[in-house]
């Protein structure tokens, strides 16, 4: 099977292999698994691999360039409107010769594949959503047009459309869908922690708005002023990055929260393990991979009611929702540091349910997509 995925993430080349960001290659090579030839199209940059860039593992790979454009302002629309008639050859050529068409959306790529996939209704078909599918939430004019392309069944034919969580007016052709990062064979009880001890919280993300990493700090920060022994520590990079560190310095910090940077993924799981809680106080999410990932190894999560999020801490059952007040959330997170018992009931409940989403039952689930 020739399977052809079309996406925005960024792709570098480095001795003959292919690199992107390590979660979504890792996800890529469960696919891969099941195909006999796979034929990424994608924007292809110059520059080194970084610590969260993996390569791909199939033996038979090819790799088509696109240039990458947006439509961020009038200049980049314009710029955008002299490379469209390259990207639409090279889309529609790629899609004539595949035997399954697989789109990785929301994202520029995914969008005008959006619009070339009509015109082979008899193509297998998948898409991947990884965005927030609630038709309720605030989202981009372009990442609403890819979901009502994608759920048009009229427009859109001879597909699975895999999206996070359960939303009304799903048409036929949606499926809720999960994502997962560990094997069934990495699961080892959950590490013991006391609350009496240091409480260390923990941050896993880009530093950027949208994440709002500086309200973790703030969280964290509050927290100590209240007399808490609390720890944070900050994984990623971003623009926000020296913003942050200004922060820290300012209000004095450095014995509080500590920027990590981005890191290996190993590296990222044990402080998973070795921490109390993971925060997320992000603007939208489709299926929050760090927080599945912090609750897997015994993090109580802490994040905002945007997309599945409520679903996956079963409305705080097993975690805690925020408000995105700092005197409500913070009041909310001494609630469940005054009780162990409590403390133990969401961290337990939170990694039962995380660890029923395995790579095991992801790749079953692929395979049946596929075959």
């Amino acid at each position: 099977m020739k399977f052809v995925v079309f996406t925005h993430v960024p792709h570098i080349k480095e001795n003959n292999q292919y690199y992107a960001y390590a979660p979504y290659v890792k996800e890529m090579n469960i696919w891969g698994k099941n195909v006999n030839e796979l034929i990424v199209v994608a924007p292809l940059f110059l520059g080194n691999k970084t610590l969260i860039e993996s390569s791909y593992s199939h033996q038979n790979i090819q790799f088509i360039s696109v240039p990458s454009f947006d439509v961020l302002s009038i200049k980049s629309i314009l710029i955008t409107l002299l490379k469209l008639p390259s990207l639409i050859r090279i889309l529609f050529k790629a899609m004539k010769n595949a035997d399954h068409i697989h789109l990785r959306c929301p994202g520029n790529i995914g969008l005008l594949a959006c619009f070339i996939q009509m015109l082979f209704p008899f193509t297998p078909k998948s898409a991947k959503y990884a965005g927030n599918w609630d038709p309720k939430s605030k989202q981009p004019l372009t990442y609403k047009l890819q979901q009502w392309i994608l759920k048009n069944t009229f427009l859109t034919r001879n597909i699975q459309v895999l999206v996070y969580g359960e939303w009304e007016g799903m048409t036929p052709n949606i499926k809720p869908f999960f994502t997962a990062s560990y094997a069934l064979n990495e699961i080892v009880p959950v590490v013991q922690k006391k609350l009496s001890e240091i409480v260390d919280f923990i941050f896993v993300g880009a530093l950027v708005k949208g994440k709002h990493p500086l309200y973790a700090i703030q969280l964290v920060a509050n927290l100590h002023l209240k007399g808490y022994s609390v720890r944070l520590r900050v994984y990623g990079e971003g623009v926000e990055r020296e913003m942050l560190e200004d922060y820290i310095a300012t209000h004095a910090l450095e014995n509080i929260v500590s920027l990590q940077g981005n890191q290996t993924q190993d590296v990222v799981k044990k402080a998973y393990q070795d921490s109390h809680f993971v925060v997320l106080p992000s603007d939208s999410e489709g299926w929050p991979k760090v927080i599945a990932e912090g609750m897997f190894w015994g993090c109580v999560p802490i994040a905002t009611s945007v997309s599945c999020v409520p679903y996956m801490l079963d409305y705080g059952n097993r975690g805690i929702l925020l408000q995105q007040d700092l005197e409500k959330d913070s009041a909310q997170i001494a609630v469940v540091l005054h009780d162990q018992t409590d403390y133990e009931a969401k961290r337990d409940k939170a990694a039962e349910w995380s660890r029923r989403f395995t790579l095991d039952v992801f790749e079953d689930a692929i395979q049946e997509l596929i075959v």
